[in-house]
């Protein structure tokens, strides 16, 4: 057998073959993906590819994070503010299983992550060896593909197919498992990206009459309106979208995804929907004569109950995904494709308009909401603290530039509804799983993604403390996000409902915390703690302005409540002010 050649120093072809072990070819397979970090924890299982990584640590930047389900939520962050794809890697059993959450996370909010676990030698597979999980079985229900390797030969085509997978189409994410042998294994190693699979089609051809119907259903309406989500995001159909709604005067709502797919301060953005949203667009909803979904999935939390949802209204779905269509709402018109692509082709069809009339009922109703929810939140005249006068601060010290990644909870939903946006790619949270402890590590990966942008993460007291030993990899990576905590001393989001739905039964939900200040110096980390309202706006201030990571804990009224609310079932138009 010919001696493993290290190709560190040596530029080649990706057509040049090779002989490499499985572990350097692993490496190598990463590079020609133009992966640069990688975030993760070494373990027996996948060890041979972290003495690869010691070798290439010039080339590929290997973050080691204090658990590996903050892995994956880095990775998700990295992917969320770049576009590209996050990668993780973990070794075999309890690690591999510890990124389950964060790979379900990813599968249900569309984000494209690739996952490489090691797994005991292919001989021991079935036996219950010591650290043996069936993962491929495991994650089999939360990844787009999976894929198990027992010959280094495997290496370069599964990677190539599983990067082309989790980017293509509607992202999501992939698990490579690969067995110990098949790391130490040699073979002639050469590269090809992937660029297509049979029988895998991941953007749908257009329909062109399926666009003439839309455009004549929104040329025809009198109230139309449009709920975008994500996949404007996901296909970069940003100015396309911008276009389409400013030629036809469509107020348009957004979902906790969607968001920031143009700015908080445009004219025709009318608010968030769902759950927690505006009071206008949910209401109005249940009023429009179309709805233009687009890039949305119709989510039980933007749709309440769907017996009610939006039955006046003739609904175009524009989607590239067709196992959504008509999956939760039926469609009238259903316009499949990449969202950049269709919103181009439709541009030219719509007729220019202004529905100055209806964007009326849109601004009556949010006067009403500020009244009575808005003007509380921002400008409270109560003694404690509110979740929305912090957002304020931080909006005006950033000047709605900075990347908010929220954790799940009353604050998520504050951030969500508060934040002020210039640009897009800047809310990043978990929507689909609500996966609390999303939060710090998911800044991480979205600071290191893009360093020159301002990353805020804000987590309740609750949601932090599910991955607070993060606080070492930001130390120990140096990586300067600023962490808000949002303390009122209980589970918020579980509390309110326990006081709305339950008659203030209060149980397990109030919350004995530690000194969260004492802790983060612990970690070496600049710290502050406000309990005034005196104190917030310098405390706020001195954060932004900090070069390095700070912590910024807020202590927050404890039993104020994220209101305009939709009860669980009930109809969007039964939204609850107070």
């Amino acid at each position: 057998m010919k001696e493993t050649q290290t190709l560190k120093d040596q530029k080649q072809s990706s057509e040049t073959t090779v002989r490499i072990s499985g572990s350097e070819a692993i490496v190598r397979c990463l590079l020609e993906e133009n992966v640069t970090t990688i975030y993760g924890y070494p373990g027996g299982a996948i060890m041979p590819v972290y003495d690869e990584f010691y070798k290439y640590q010039d080339k590929i930047h290997h973050v080691l994070t204090r658990h590996e389900q903050g892995a994956t939520h880095a990775a998700q962050g990295y992917a969320r503010i770049s576009g590209e794809v996050g990668v993780a890697i973990a070794t075999s059993g309890p690690g591999a299983t510890n990124l389950i959450t964060g790979i379900a996370d990813a599968q249900i909010d569309s984000t494209p992550m690739v996952c490489i676990t090691g797994q005991v030698p292919s001989h021991l597979l079935g036996s219950d060896a010591f650290q043996e999980t069936d993962i491929v079985g495991i994650s089999t229900p939360v990844t787009k593909w999976n894929h198990q390797i027992t010959k280094a030969s495997e290496i370069p085509e599964v990677i190539a197919k599983a990067f082309y997978i989790a980017k293509s189409g509607r992202p999501g994410p992939v698990l490579i498992d690969i067995t110990k042998d098949a790391q130490f294994e040699e073979f002639d190693y050469k590269y090809e990206k992937c660029n297509g699979i049979r029988s895998y089609k991941p953007v749908p051809k257009i329909d062109e009459s399926s666009l003439v119907e839309a455009a004549k259903l929104i040329n025809e309406a009198k109230k139309p309106l449009v709920v975008w989500g994500q996949g404007v995001i996901l296909g970069k159909a940003e100015q396309e979208f911008k276009a389409v709604i400013e030629k036809a005067g469509l107020p348009s709502a957004w979902t906790i995804l969607g968001v920031s797919a143009i700015p908080t301060s445009h004219p025709l953005n009318v608010g968030m929907v769902g759950m927690h949203g505006n009071y206008a667009p949910n209401v109005l909803t249940n009023e429009c004569d179309v709805l233009i979904a687009i890039g949305m999935r119709f989510d039980d939390r933007v749709t309440g109950n769907l017996a009610t949802y939006a039955k006046q209204a003739k609904i175009i779905h524009f989607e590239i995904d067709p196992a959504e269509v008509d999956k939760n709402v039926k469609t009238d018109v259903a316009v499949l494709g990449d969202a950049k692509e269709s919103l181009q082709k439709l541009l030219p069809l719509l007729n220019a308009n202004s529905h100055e009339a209806w964007h009326q009922k849109f601004k009556d109703l949010y006067k009403i909401e500020f009244d009575k929810v808005i003007k509380n939140d921002l400008h409270p005249t109560k003694e404690g603290l509110t979740m929305g006068e912090v957002l304020k601060e931080i909006n005006i010290q950033t000047k709605g530039e900075a990347a908010i990644v929220s954790d799940v909870g009353q604050h998520q939903m504050i951030a969500c509804r508060y934040a002020e946006f210039n640009q897009t790619k800047s809310n990043i949270t978990s929507g689909g799983l609500g996966t609390m402890g999303f939060g710090l590590p998911a800044a991480i990966g979205a600071k290191m993604a893009a360093p020159e942008r301002e990353v805020i993460s804000i987590c309740g007291d609750g949601g932090y403390q599910m991955t607070i030993q993060e606080l070492g990899t930001i130390f120990q990576q140096q990586v300067a996000v600023k962490v808000v905590v949002l303390n009122n001393d209980f589970l918020g989001m579980v509390r309110q409902w326990q006081q709305l739905f339950f008659d203030k039964r209060y149980a397990s939900t109030e919350m004995t915390n530690p000194d969260f200040v004492a802790i983060a110096k612990g970690y070496y980390l600049k710290a502050k703690r406000v309990t005034k309202r005196e104190e917030l706006a310098d405390a706020v201030a001195e954060m932004v302005a900090s070069k390095e990571p700070y912590f910024l804990e807020v202590c927050v009224e404890k039993e104020d409540n994220v209101f305009p609310m939709i009860p669980s079932g009930a109809t969007v138009s039964d939204i609850r002010l107070e």
